[in-house]
Formats: C-alpha cells, structure tokens, sequence
C-alpha cells in the first residue's frame, strides 16, 4: 500500500511543497528514506519507532521505503518525524483518513510522541498561499506563528496520537487564531532611557538624527565617554515595526530557532551586538547550507559594532556590499541564496590605540605610526558609506556631577515616529521605510535645497573635498533633520547641521 503526505521544505527564507511517500513491502524489518535527505532526517527511523510504540500503536513490520519528493533538493531537519510516523500508520492500515489531500503536515517526534516545535513555519505558511493549500498542522508551539498568515487553517497538535485521531475524525480540534493587532499594542519596557544619559546634547541630537532617517553612525570617543551606554539605548527611541517589517524579521528568527515567548512575532527593532572575534561567516551569513548571519537578524534594526577597529579587516569589508544594497547573497556549490539586511549600523571606536588621544586630561602614549596603523583598518569606502560620524568628548567633572538629565527617550521617539510617518507617505508604493536608503534619482526628487543652502553645500564639497557618496549622505541626513522639523524645503541650517556629522571628513 501506498501513502503520499503533503509537506514543505526550507530553502533559505522560502519554502517549497514536498511530497513523502510511503510504501511497505514484505521482507525483513527496516526503512530506507530516499530524497537527499541529511543526518537529521535519517535519524527519523528510530524516534519514529519510539514515538509510535510509545503512543499506543504497534509498529508495522515490513520494510519500509520513503521517498522525499522532489528528490533532487536536500532535505534537512526533523520537521518529517510526523508525517513520516502518520504514514506509516497509515500504511499499516491502523488509522484512516480522507483529510490527508487537503492538509500539509510537520513537525518533530519526541520518544514519548509528543509534538515539538520546529522552524521556518512563518515561511512555509506563506508559501502555502502560492501552492493552493489552506490546512496546515503544525506542533502547538507553533501555532501562534502560522496563524499570522490568516488565509491558512492552523490545526495545533500536542502528539502523534492527537493528530491521529484528528485526521481519522475522532477528534475536532478548532483552527488557531491569533489577534495580530494585540501584538502591537505591547509597550516596550527596555529599562534604560536616554533620560539617563547626562550632557552630550550633540551626540543625542546626532542619534535622533539618525533613528529618524535610518542612517549609519560612528561614535569616535575616548573610554568612558558614553559611547556605548548612547548607542545601546538607541532602541528606546526608534519607532515600532510596521506589520510588514514585522513579518520579514520574523521570518529570519524562525529560520534560525530564534522566537522567543509565546506571541510568535518580532515586535521589537531587533538590535544585533557580536563580539569583534565573529568571523565573516558569522557577520554575513554562511555554512553547508547557508543560514543569515548578524547583517540579516538585524534587518529592520541596529546592527551594533562595538571597538570597531578590533574587528578583522575581512570582516569589516564584507559589510560594503549590504550596507550598499540592503541585501546579502551567499554563493555554495548547489545553492546560491539572497537574505535581507536593511539594518542601521552603530559602530563605536577609541580615536587611537591607547583611547587618550582626544582625552582632555590623559596624555596620548601612541606614537603617529601606531594611530595610523589603527585607523588603516577601516577602509575609505567603508567610512565613507556611514552617513554620520561623530566625536564623543568625555565630560568633564562638574559636568558629570551637576548637570541636569536630558530629554526621556518618549519625548524623543514622539518626534522620530513622526518624522518617519513623513517619511512612509513620502515613499508610499515603493520597498523604501526611511531616508537612508534613497536612490540617486530619489535624491534629487526629494532633496529640494534653496539657494542658500545649495551655495553653503557648494562650499562644503570644495573645503571638505567631498566623495560623490558623502555628497549624497550629506543630502540624505539634511533630508531627515528637514523631516524632522516637518520642512518641505532643505535650508542652509539643515545643510549646516549635516555637514557637522562628517567628523572624519573635516579632518
């Protein structure tokens, strides 16, 4: 006898439909599971026997053949342990069905046959919409995170005995909504705030700056000047995810078993910090069969570098290419794969080997070859794709111990989430959410300046010796602090304020 079961597979961020058939023949007891399936899916064989046994069912005799469907992509994972134990039984004619055409089935077995959760669920949902399926039953660990695709029918299921008796009509198990809307109206409680934060007004305003247009910043200062304590409170004051950017990150975490709590969805700006010693893999994205690496987890989000020099130099040139295009392809030997990586990177530097160099009080020990050699490590096309660079002086004593806090992040996001709904109305229609990622022929639709503020810009390009690419970040960040006090029209004083961001470029 013969049974097909409809499931799907991960390739990347998309899924496509498989189908496991099932065929017993007479001979001694064994399987054999054809299909290019790896490790993981071979090991089936044995939690799929536990799990039967363990669930009440006798486990068919015979020899078992399984074949994954197309049988020349690679199958990986446990996400077949379900279907291929439902088939089985079915086989052995100790269930039936007549709901097994209209269902896609996954899910990993444990010896006892309780259902646990798998990845990559979001995108095999939406993959269903394009194939015509509309049934899914995942594990119920899941359920949340299928049911954000609201065209398909999510049955939860706790183990292979319920999804037995569900398919075989003794058991009704109703389809799993969720309220996406409820999701959204969770507040973020980051238990840090800019309120915290005493003195560097110029650097805070630089950071507003930077959150409103999505733009890259890097924050030159000695240590303990703040640096690190602004940048990691730079999430308490980006606005929410909108639905869609919401459902693009949450497609990456689950690909990478990265969802946490029960809501199933990334409603929070994701905010990436590795360690200087990650290797380019791990920064881009890598391996057999490629996974996202750091520039993609923080698509929609902040991608933070601290001691950013300390970095291999490979790594940090791996960044130009999405920092440029928002996206991030990996190339192996039978696949080749695109992953998203529109993030706002934050990086964070000493001004030299030994930090003092910019320090009021302590003396610099670097010799000049020493600070050359430091600052070689990062690249001129690199610096020149970050749009705002910035020094952060260290506060002096008096400052530290009686100057009033600034503004809380809330006074500040109010202003950014505006500043961006200007922004979305601005590039309505298009893949664009904020200023940053504007194209050349965006750029001057959108950068109207006066004429005092085109000579001013004339004279920056000339004093400065400006790149065609700082020309444009320069346009781009005078575009947001334009937004940001709801102007039409890019003046002098926002060219002004702009061009002060260029740190690096003023020398």
């Amino acid at each position: 006898m013969l049974v097909k079961i409809n499931s799907a597979a991960l390739l990347g961020l998309e899924a496509y439909e498989i189908e496991i058939e099932v065929d017993a023949s007479r001979g001694l007891p064994g399987q054999t599971i054809v299909g290019l399936p790896d490790a993981a899916v071979k090991e089936s064989r044995d939690r799929v026997k536990a799990a039967i046994e363990n669930s009440g069912f006798e486990f068919p005799a015979g020899y078992f053949t399984i074949n994954l469907a197309p049988a020349d992509t690679k199958k990986e994972g446990p996400l077949y342990d379900l279907p291929i134990a439902l088939g089985k039984l079915l086989v052995a004619e100790q269930i039936t069905s007549q709901k097994l055409a209209d269902h896609v089935v996954l899910g990993e077995l444990s010896l006892d046959g309780t259902v646990r959760p798998i990845n990559g669920i979001l995108s095999i949902c939406l993959s269903m919409l394009k194939t015509g399926k509309r049934k899914i039953i995942v594990p119920k660990e899941n359920a949340d995170e299928a049911a954000l695709v609201e065209e398909i029918e999510v049955i939860p299921v706790t183990s292979l005995r319920e999804s037995a008796e569900y398919l075989g009509g003794s058991r009704e198990i109703k389809p799993h909504k969720v309220d996406i809307d409820s999701l959204f109206k969770v507040q973020d409680d980051f238990g840090i705030d800019f309120g915290d934060v005493k003195g560097q007004g110029h650097v805070k305003r630089a950071l507003e700056v930077a959150a409103a247009g999505g733009h890259n910043v890097l924050l030159v200062g000695s240590p303990g000047s703040g640096k690190t304590m602004l940048a990691r409170r730079l999430p308490t004051i980006f606005p929410p995810l909108l639905l869609a950017e919401a459902l693009e990150v949450t497609r990456l975490y689950s690909i990478v078993g990265l969802l946490s709590g029960k809501a199933g969805l990334v409603t929070r700006r994701p905010m990436r910090s590795p360690h200087h010693t990650t290797s380019d893999v791990g920064i881009i994205g890598g391996g057999r069969i490629p996974r996202p690496g750091e520039v993609s987890l923080a698509h929609h989000g902040i991608l933070f570098l601290d001691e950013f020099p300390e970095f291999d130099r490979k790594v940090l040139e791996v960044l130009r290419q999405p920092l440029e295009d928002g996206q991030v392809t990996i190339s192996r030997a039978h696949s080749s794969l695109t992953y998203p990586a529109q993030f706002m990177l934050v990086a964070a530097m000493n001004p030299c080997p030994c930090g003092k160099l910019y320090d009021r009080k302590g003396a610099c020990s670097c010799s000049p070859l020493q600070i050359q050699s430091y600052w070689k490590k990062l690249s001129g096309p690199l610096l020149d794709r970050i749009d705002i660079q910035l020094e952060v002086p260290r506060l002096k004593q008096d400052e530290l111990m009686k100057m009033p806090q600034g503004e809380s992040s809330q006074v500040i996001r109010e202003r950014v989430i505006k500043a961006r709904g200007t922004q979305a109305d601005r590039f309505k229609g298009s893949n664009i959410f904020c200023n940053a990622k504007m194209s050349s022929r965006q750029i001057r639709q959108c950068c109207i300046l006066d004429s005092e503020a085109q000579g001013l810009l004339k004279e920056a390009i000339v004093h400065l010796n400006l790149s065609a690419r700082a020309y444009d970040k320069i346009l781009k960040v005078s575009r947001t602090i334009a937004d940001l006090d709801q102007a039409e029209i890019i003046t002098a004083s926002h060219i002004a304020e702009a061009t002060q961001y260029r740190f690096l470029d003023r020398g």
